[in-house]
């Protein structure tokens, strides 16, 4: 028989969203997972029940799970659907017979147990886990929220075999992102189960200082261990472009400097953002300024295309269209403004290369305050171009874009001063050489998923060790 020592180390990985999820959170999940096989370890998943991703929230991109390796096994434990039920044939038989006690015994499982929707797929994992742990025993749990139930599950199944777990905190429970304070009042159960399980973890990882430093003047006691790792952008399912860009800018015609020279005939600049469009983010400034701006001569007949979904889930509300009076690319009636907005609808994980390789200005639109990053900057920097800055001065992010050499930051929300910077960025685009692509892809290669992750998975094997 094998001793621990002679096999691969492995893990058990709670992570609700993982493809063919595409909340934002699962491409550090994917990330994370693949890297964890290619330096050797066996790795289990305990993700959401694809029912739920499916019927319930609509919210797939099938194209990911291919990325997704092979040797990688996928559970998928159940969840109660009670908050997200409003058919009265979805109901189950105690429900539709005993709705009061229903009701009941529901909101006593979030007042009193754990304070989550998600809780009763946090507990089928811990009981999916322990019949994997009895035929082949797990090394360490990674527990990845949100949700956060995902860290009560990691903490009962540490109770249970003592297997040491980890604490990824992809988001704050306790903070809110988007006001920059607690998310809960003193005294809700939320503190206490926090607390409980940060004092039984071996790590607790955060996506920027700032969000460490937050948790660690809240749990001093644990502070020690609080690490960083910040998200990073996917190499593997970015194109090759990505890769030549440099390359490529040397190979174009251009003048002496190596600057591209358009002449007067120059096409109009095609600004781009990428992502999903919520109403938390600054979106009508961004119109606001992009039609200023638009005016400016450098910036004539300029399109600003927005690529992604409007919301996470299905029945998201689709008002933004008309708060942006935004151009799906159909006629537009007579007398309209033309704003030079786009929407073009979502894309593929592994189609947003192309988006990128086409662009000629990345919008970089975030909502929330100064614990916030945003994972999309980092594919942003990968492809070397002007980059505008859409958010409220402070955030995380500018942390990971100081030293990007063509960031242009109104450090405002104030339209003007935000139309000054797209115009700025414009120019620049107008204006890039190859040298300053190239230096532009050096600041990004330091954030791709190898290099931030390859410190985590060496904490990991520092845990298993001891």
């Amino acid at each position: 028989m094998k001793n621990r020592s002679d096999r691969r180390p492995r893990v058990l990985y709670l992570a609700f969203y993982f493809p063919p999820s595409r909340a934002s959170g699962v491409y550090r999940a994917r990330a994370t997972a693949n890297h964890l096989v290619e330096k050797g370890w066996d790795v289990t998943v305990c993700a959401a029940p694809l029912d739920f991703l499916y019927d319930v929230i609509g919210s797939v991109d099938e194209e990911l799970s291919k990325t997704v390796d092979p040797s990688i096994r996928v559970e998928r434990p159940s969840l109660n659907h009670y908050t997200w039920q409003h058919d009265l044939r979805e109901f189950s038989w105690l429900r539709r017979s005993f709705p009061l006690m229903a009701k009941r015994v529901y909101q006593f499982s979030q007042t009193k147990l754990f304070p989550e929707r998600y809780s009763s797929w946090a507990w089928a994992s811990v009981v999916r886990a322990l019949k994997l742990h009895s035929k082949k025993r797990f090394d360490v749990v990674i527990a990845t929220g949100n949700p956060f139930a995902s860290f009560g599950a990691a903490w009962m199944f540490n109770k249970l075999t003592g297997v040491p777990y980890v604490m990824d905190y992809r988001d704050s429970w306790t903070l809110d992102l988007f006001h920059d304070e607690p998310a809960f009042p003193e005294g809700h159960i939320a503190w206490a189960w926090e607390k409980r399980m940060l004092d039984k973890a071996s790590a607790a990882v955060f996506v920027n200082e700032a969000l460490r430093s937050w948790h660690a003047e809240r749990y001093p006691e644990v502070a020690d261990r609080m690490m960083v790792v910040p998200n990073g952008w996917d190499a593997d399912v970015l194109p090759k472009a990505a890769e030549t860009a440099v390359e490529e800018a040397a190979s174009s015609d251009g003048g002496d400097d190596g600057s591209v020279q358009a002449g007067d005939d120059r096409k109009p600049l095609k600004f781009a953002y990428l992502g999903t469009l919520t109403a938390k983010q600054p979106v009508e400034e961004m119109a606001a300024a992009f039609k200023i701006a638009r005016s400016h001569p450098d910036l004539a007949g300029a399109e600003l295309q927005l690529h992604g979904h409007l919301g996470f889930f299905k029945n998201s509300p689709g008002t933004l269209k008309a708060r942006l009076g935004l151009d799906d690319g159909k006629s537009r009636p007579e007398g309209v403004e033309d704003t030079g907005l786009r929407y073009c609808g979502p894309v593929s994980k592994t189609e947003v290369g192309k988006v990128y390789e086409e662009a000629d200005v990345l919008v970089f639109l975030a909502g929330g305050g100064r614990y916030v990053t945003s994972g999309k900057i980092f594919e942003y920097m990968a492809f070397g171009h002007p980059i505008v800055s859409v958010h409220q001065p402070g955030i995380a992010a500018q942390d990971v874009l100081d030293g990007y050499p063509l960031w242009f930051n109104a450090n405002s929300l104030d339209v003007d001063e935000l139309a000054a910077s797209m115009v700025a960025a414009g120019k620049a685009a107008r204006d890039l050489t190859p040298d300053q692509r190239a230096a532009a892809r050096r600041h990004a290669d330091t954030y791709t998923r190898e290099a931030t992750l390859i410190p985590f998975e060496a904490r990991l094997r520092e845990i298993v060790g001891s």
